[in-house]
């Protein structure tokens, strides 16, 4: 069950201790035992700077209880990622392991501990605040001032599957009613009762008592369940209701709406198909079914990520539901960047100005995932060098692809490959997936090369995007032999990235949470996690007089 936090109760901010025990304290135990460039060793010796009592100040009231101190919280918290650890785990650690303690600035062996839900307590103040991504937002901002950060970025996603059982569409029926039963109030609750067939049947979480081999009872079970939503629904229609019963109410006309068809006998059956946004569990109803590759299915959400492919840093992440497509994240990934286009260090742009070498040029990479239209066009217009893969034309029965014809935009002709020439009829509709066709219709009838163009009777259609020109110009940049080699060299970096990022199975492929906004939180800490071991091994220290720097 979730824990339900008031984030209003009186509480101070707790300070963490600056003098330790040279007898007593784990620092003269773990110096020099620990890896210089380990992240226990940068928690210990930078995690004043990085997690600073005052950077969660607004999280606290200015009067209440003492909190455990946040540096100590936030240390934890990204230990907790990186080790894949549950709560409890995470607090026992604490207690009773050296370089947590140490980690944590050194703390002496008995230092007190603290119950498992002062992390769930954290979680949820960050959750509510301002600035919810701010431990990560710290490793990005010191990577930065170390000089760490590029003007190149690889984006790639991967599976997270979620933290709740997936289920049938019976199961999804009842759950969603008895949902709605469950936030309604006392009297709405009698009216909708009031409408069910079978309102015993969701007083409980057991499943209807029917012969399960008798085709005809399940069938006649799905009947039922239908029939009760659309009733329920039926009573709702039309009237105000609260926020609780609307979203419960939202809920079950999804469910009832995505697997159901009315045969025209009347009863509802099980449809043969999957719906494109189907509601896999009304305990997550955020989490969806995803398809990393045709044949790689999976449920629950992506996690996405954006990568310095020179430095291996995470620079920014978020989450979908499994069905989002991995462009449809881009420009969230790629909003930093952007910016740093626009506005680049004042270092860079004096060092421009002075007559100086030019910078580089900013540069996405990415798979054939990323190569749509529309990300390339968002690029073009950021004046970011788009190093995407784009799939190459395909054609039915290995007959000519579509880049075999010669698509002239300016005259607005397209000409196959006998040299006959269509023009480009333009769809007046501009939400139509497709902008305009060219027909060619009767040519081919007597075309000597239709056997190899088309076997549909109306003879050859080519498509045009809204894109074409943008996918068109990809196209020929991907030929160039350079660019191949550049791609192939730098693209794969991610993989590396990712796979440290679900190496964990608890809270790392396998999410730790429901809901999307929890799971892109719980993603977003974890790349905080990484980025800080990898810049314990990048060296990342502090020097007076230049803020971070790196070795």
């Amino acid at each position: 069950m979730d824990v339900i936090l008031d984030l209003e109760w009186p509480m101070t901010i707790g300070m963490t201790p600056k003098q330790t025990d040279l007898w007593r304290g784990t620092a003269a135990v773990c110096e020099g035992r620990v890896g210089k460039q380990s992240i226990w060793a940068v928690l210990y010796h930078q995690g004043d700077r990085l997690f600073a009592d005052e950077l969660f100040a607004d999280l606290f009231a200015e009067v209440g209880r003492r909190s455990v101190p946040p540096r100590i919280v936030a240390t934890v918290l990204v230990l907790q990622r990186l080790r894949g650890c549950s709560d409890r785990e995470a607090v026992e650690a604490f207690s009773f392991d050296a370089r947590w303690k140490y980690a944590c600035g050194g703390l002496a062996f008995d230092y007190p501990g603290f119950s498992h839900t002062v992390l769930v307590d954290m979680r949820a103040r960050l959750a509510a605040s301002d600035r919810p991504e701010r431990i990560f937002a710290v490793t990005v901002a010191a990577a930065r001032q170390a000089g760490l950060v590029g003007v190149r970025r690889v984006l790639d996603s991967t599976p997270l599957y979620d933290a709740v059982a997936t289920m049938d569409t019976v199961t999804l029926l009842g759950a969603a009613i008895r949902g709605l039963l469950r936030v309604a109030d006392q009297a709405l609750e009698g009216e909708l009762r009031g409408v069910l067939a079978g309102g015993e049947e969701y007083a409980g979480l057991a499943k209807p008592q029917i012969d399960w081999d008798d085709q005809a009872a399940r069938a006649a079970l799905v009947d039922a369940r239908a029939r009760d939503g659309r009733a329920v629904l039926g009573v709702l229609q039309g009237r105000s209701l609260g926020a609780g019963v609307a979203e419960a109410a939202r809920l079950l006309a999804a469910v009832v709406g995505q697997d159901l068809e009315q045969a025209g006998d009347g009863v509802f059956r099980i449809a043969r198909k999957v719906a494109a946004d189907r509601v896999i569990s009304t305990v997550d109803p955020d989490a969806r079914h995803g398809h990393k590759t045709s044949a790689h299915g999976f449920d629950g959400y992506k996690g996405h990520a954006s990568v310095d492919p020179d430095s291996e840093l995470v620079l920014a992440t978020t989450a979908t539901a499994g069905n989002v497509g991995d462009a449809v994240a881009a420009p969230e990934l790629l909003a930093e960047l952007i910016d740093q286009v626009d506005d680049p260090p004042a270092a860079t742009a004096a060092a421009v100005a002075a007559g100086g070498p030019q910078a580089p040029t900013p540069t996405v990479y990415g798979d054939s995932a990323y190569g749509t239209g529309p990300l390339l066009a968002s690029l073009h217009a950021a004046r970011i060098d788009p190093q995407l893969k784009i799939q190459a034309p395909v054609a039915p029965g290995g007959h000519f692809t579509k880049d075999q014809f010669h698509i002239d935009l300016a005259a607005g002709t397209v000409t196959c490959p006998a040299q006959r020439t269509a023009p480009i009829v333009y769809n007046p509709n501009p939400r139509h997936r497709h902008h305009g066709q060219a027909s060619f219709g009767s040519a081919c009838g007597s075309c000597p090369l239709r056997g190899q163009c088309t076997s549909a009777k109306g003879g050859r259609t080519i498509t045009i995007t809204a894109y074409e020109h943008e996918l068109a110009a990809a196209r020929a940049r991907q030929a160039d032999p350079d660019r191949a080699a550049d791609y192939r060299s730098t693209r794969p970096k991610v993989e590396r990235k990712l796979a440290h990022l679900v190496r964990r199975r608890h809270g790392g492929r396998r999410v730790r949470v429901r809901g999307r906004a929890k799971v892109a939180a719980d993603f977003n800490l974890l790349a905080a996690a990484v980025n800080l071991a990898r810049l314990g091994v990048l060296g990342l220290h502090w020097t007076p007089s230049d803020g971070w720097a790196a070795a």
